[in-house]
């Protein structure tokens, strides 16, 4: 009889860094969302929202393509994809509006 170890596997899929991708897109988009809607921070960060919008989207789509395969969450990457791109767009609308 094959002897069994009594602890589990030292990795497994929950413990790739992919499981962060999400989260790290959520705080992105949120961040970005509050340098954009909130009038006095809006001229101080907006270099920091487009930057920070763009990597939610970037983070969010690498995050919801791990969570197709099972690793990590669908909604914080879905979410977080979704803020950053709003606020990219938007950001991105209003200097092109303003040029």
């Amino acid at each position: 009889m094959p002897a069994t170890p009594a602890y589990p596997p030292a990795t497994t899929r929950s413990d790739s860094p992919a499981v962060a991708l999400g989260p790290t897109a959520l705080v992105l988009g949120v961040l970005s969302t509050v340098g954009a809607w909130v009038p006095y921070l809006f001229l101080l960060a907006l270099p920091w929202t487009i930057i920070a919008g763009g990597l939610a989207i970037t983070l969010g789509l690498a995050g919801v393509h791990y969570a197709r395969q099972g690793i990590g969450r669908m909604w914080p990457a879905a979410a977080g994809t979704t803020l950053g791109a709003a606020v990219f767009a938007g950001t991105i609308w209003l200097l092109w509006a303003i040029s």
